[in-house]
């Protein structure tokens, strides 16, 4: 099959200095577009290893287009004109994938305040300013794609219980990520006539990221970081009336739909992605 094209189109990713983000940024670019890699690490890391330069340095080295923009999504001024810098940086928006974020998990009845408004600000509000800020710029273009990371917590814990929920500690994030489903999925209606489509990006299971790695067992099985990457570049190229409203997870939806899977540079065909017997049963592979 040939692979999508972006050429022509510039896309902003939050939290690319490293992860989940970095990979949907080098996927990106190898497609074609320009990308805006935004985090708060350019030269120096911060508490998780990565830095922007060194996604650009990717991106580079494969041939793709990358710019950095530095930016901490907890600072409200930095929030509120992220998508105005990157769209003067680049010369517009096309396409918004808001990776950015930090995980905190602690049982709900003994949760800090300052944790809970953490989290509703990583992974709610950073949408929700994000997105009122892109639609404007992808008007003025015709249209766009907005892509927000989702989360397979957002599904119920199976019975019976696992230790994980009942120990993980997971439950406020859960919540959000299941408003943030939502969320995605009403803003899908709302913007189709615009030729806006708006769909949720998750892993199928857990991917082994710095950011995350202190969450993850260390026994416990993770997925190549290439099979997000690949399903997020899927929801970035086809009009809205096609491919809205989607929680497309990461190992899933590439079999759903029969989607090859590359490199992040685009070079090599991967092998198609097999789903573990301990994913979620209620995936809609489809993404529907």
């Amino acid at each position: 099959m040939t692979q999508p094209r972006l050429d022509g189109k510039i896309a902003l990713v939050t939290g690319a200095s490293r992860g989940i983000g970095r990979a949907v940024a080098q996927r990106l670019a190898a497609a074609g577009a320009t990308v805006v890699v935004s985090a708060r690490s350019l030269d120096t890391a911060g508490a998780y290893a990565g830095t922007l330069k060194e996604t650009i340095a990717l991106i580079e080295t494969a041939g793709g287009r990358a710019l950095p923009l530095v930016a901490d999504l907890e600072n409200p001024s930095q929030l509120g004109d992220l998508v105005g810098r990157a769209a003067a940086l680049a010369g517009g928006l096309d396409i918004l994938v808001h990776s950015g974020g930090k995980a905190s998990y602690a049982p709900l009845s003994t949760m800090p305040e300052e944790m809970f408004e953490n989290t509703i600000g990583h992974y709610l509000r950073a949408p929700f300013r994000l997105v009122q800020q892109a639609v404007p710029e992808m008007r003025k273009r015709g249209g766009g794609w907005i892509v927000t990371l989702g989360s397979v917590t957002a599904l119920p814990p199976g019975r019976p219980y696992d230790d994980w929920a009942k120990h993980g500690g997971a439950t406020v994030y859960a919540a959000i990520k299941a408003a943030v489903h939502r969320m995605n999925q009403g803003l899908a209606a709302e913007l189709l006539d615009d030729n806006i489509a708006v769909n949720t990006l998750a892993p199928s299971t857990a991917i082994r990221t710095p950011g995350a790695i202190d969450l993850i067992p260390e026994n416990y099985p993770s997925e190549r970081v290439e099979y997000i990457a690949e399903t997020a570049l899927a929801l970035c190229h086809l009009p809205a009336a096609q491919r809205t409203g989607m929680t497309a997870y990461s190992l899933h939806f590439p079999l759903a739909h029969k989607l090859p899977v590359y490199t992040l540079d685009g070079r090599e065909l991967l092998p198609p992605p097999v789903i573990p017997p301990y994913a979620h049963s209620l995936i809609s592979a489809s993404g529907e």
